[in-house]
């Protein structure tokens, strides 16, 4: 089998597996086209690999002992079929492994959570939207069924929502906030979109303070609005030079 393709590698989040001191390997590829991307340059699957495989196995083996997890993110990670035998050989390490995925491979999705102590779940918008927003037919219900697997599996996970005026509104946010509770969802942040060259100064058009008077009518204990944090959102780094 190929080995993971690995667009690049974060070295050290607090952010990014909660509780833990991670790594967060970026996999290249991923199917669908969402138009606020926040890493565009790991969308074509066959793009050069930045990092090969074999070096970030020498990378983490160097941070056993300094570091409690590994993240696997993207990109889509679920695209490559090379992902669990990837995880494997992390979790042989001795790390815990956490999963940021939009749910585009339920089945995929399902066969790897045994593998995974954490999941970060992408929800782009109420499943109706998902379409227009994603450029792939079927994308809303193959994120529904996603989340079915993975409120069945017992795996904690975190369901995340980038909001951007012009994509859907904000009653729109809310509902999907509803959609989720009443599904069992329990942890969920609403994140501002921010697109390449906006500032942290750039104003939020999100009715913060409006949306988290709503959304504590729910039964949705984990509600977190993330904003314009700038630990929000993360761009690969090289692997090389890192010691």
């Amino acid at each position: 089998m190929d080995a993971l393709r690995v667009g690049g590698i974060t070295a050290l989040t607090s952010i990014d597996f909660p509780g833990k001191l991670a790594a967060v390997i970026f996999c290249q590829g991923c199917p669908w086209r969402c138009g606020y991307c926040h890493n565009p340059h790991l969308l074509e699957a066959a793009a050069p690999v930045g990092t090969p495989w074999e070096s970030v196995l020498n990378f983490l083996e160097r941070r056993r002992g300094l570091l409690n997890g590994v993240v696997f993110s993207g990109g889509e990670p679920t695209l490559q079929a090379a992902l669990a035998e990837a995880m494997q050989q992390v979790r042989d390490l001795g790390f815990e492994i956490a999963l940021h995925t939009a749910g585009m491979y339920p089945q995929r999705l399902a066969t790897l959570l045994p593998l995974v102590d954490w999941v970060g779940f992408d929800v782009k918008a109420p499943w109706s939207r998902y379409d227009t927003i994603t450029g792939t037919p079927g994308s809303g219900r193959r994120a529904r069924t996603s989340l079915d697997h993975l409120l069945a599996s017992g795996v904690p996970f975190e369901c995340r929502t980038t909001w951007r005026a012009g994509l859907f509104s904000e009653a729109e946010l809310l509902t999907l906030g509803k959609m989720l509770a009443d599904r069992g969802v329990r942890q969920w942040v609403v994140q501002d979109c921010r697109l390449p060259g906006q500032t942290l100064a750039h104003p939020s058009s999100l009715d913060r303070g409006g949306l988290s008077k709503q959304i504590q009518g729910l039964q949705m204990p984990g509600f977190k609005l993330r904003g314009d944090d700038a630990n929000a959102f993360r761009l690969p780094s090289p692997l090389l030079n890192q010691r």
